[in-house]
């Protein structure tokens, strides 16, 4: 903690603005325990030009549009938000809070939620533009290449495993090295001979789009030009896991966190949800993910009923102290009921 920066008090401190960390927020706020959400903004969602396999969400939401009504929703429900970045993250041996240190201020909670997730790492230019024509999330946008021409680019084995399955949805599929060695297995080169899937070894030297924005062909070094409708880029994760790190969870070997069913991480109080976990990338995983988050962290936190020991200790729960949410999440909530009182 720094001398002289504002200190902020919760119960539980969400690390991350995406969807998951969003809902662990939203979820938390709602079952009554004072709530910050600390984002520095940005994130793979707000790149989305389009929502996909959300129910309920039409697909041309955009993802920035999304989160933006998530933050409206936090906000009618209570909880603060501070556009901030958290640099370090600590609980002293002699203390029970956590203790983080931002840009901008300083913060402590009792539980603390990682929702800091991860970085596509992007091939080098020249490359079609992000959402109309280069894409990351083949269960995301696959759908949207039915009887397309595609490319796949990189030269690892997530390349060959995502150019076989884009076979399930056309039959032009180009796997792009991009003038790369192979770093792949025999077995992936055995799929690849056995399989209708070009690989194209020369460089990319230029892309045209259409008039609509979308890409409609790569140019090569070796002079062709090969028109698709979009592709996928395969080059890896970088996972944003320095806070986990720093408080003592465990991580796996590809870099994501290790968690329970509910998001729990190996250190007491800590939870970790959406991209920087194991498992699929994807919205609705990570909107359950914080669900599940916060309303274990609300079996955590909340006040009743209590254990018998408790009982022992502070005797019977009287009727003033119900109930127990602090005053001003109950005025909040108080005022945002939408239901006619008789």
């Amino acid at each position: 903690m720094s001398d002289g920066t504002d200190l902020h008090e919760y119960e539980v401190v969400v690390v991350g603005g995406g969807p998951a960390g969003m809902t662990a927020a939203l979820y938390s706020t709602r079952l009554g325990h004072r709530t910050a959400i600390v984002s520095r903004g940005g994130g793979r969602a707000a790149m989305m030009q389009e929502v996909h396999n959300l129910l309920g969400i039409r697909e041309e939401t955009s993802g920035m549009e999304l989160l933006q009504i998530g933050q409206e929703q936090l906000d009618a429900y209570g909880c603060d938000s501070y556009r901030d970045m958290i640099t370090s993250c600590s609980r002293p041996e002699d203390e029970k809070h956590f203790q983080l240190s931002g840009n901008s201020a300083d913060y402590v909670a009792e539980m603390v939620v990682l929702a800091t997730g991860f970085n596509d790492v992007r091939p080098d230019p020249p490359l079609p533009r992000t959402g109309r024509g280069l894409h990351y999330c083949l269960h995301c946008d696959a759908h949207m290449f039915v009887d397309e021409p595609v490319y796949v680019m990189g030269h690892g084995e997530s390349a060959v495993h995502v150019a076989a399955i884009m076979l399930n949805f056309t039959d032009e599929v180009d796997l792009l090295i991009r003038g790369k060695e192979p770093e792949w297995s025999d077995e992936s080169a055995a799929v690849l001979e056995n399989h209708p899937i070009d690989v194209i070894h020369a460089d990319i030297t230029g892309v045209q789009n259409g008039e609509d924005g979308w890409l409609k062909a790569l140019e090569f070094e070796d002079g062709q030009t090969r028109e698709y409708r979009g592709g996928f880029a395969m080059y890896g994760a970088e996972y944003n896991n320095g806070l986990a790190r720093e408080l003592g969870c465990a991580i796996n070997d590809d870099g994501t966190i290790q968690v329970g069913d509910h998001g729990e991480t190996s250190v007491d109080g800590v939870y970790a949800v959406g991209d920087c976990t194991p498992g699929h990338n994807q919205l609705p995983i990570a909107l359950g993910q914080g669900a599940k988050a916060g309303i274990d962290i609300h079996f955590q936190l909340r006040d009743f009923p209590r254990e018998p020991e408790q009982l022992d200790d502070l005797g019977p729960v009287r009727a003033e102290e119900v109930p127990g949410i602090p005053d001003e999440l109950l005025e909040q909530a108080i005022d945002f009921h939408t239901y006619e009182r008789q």
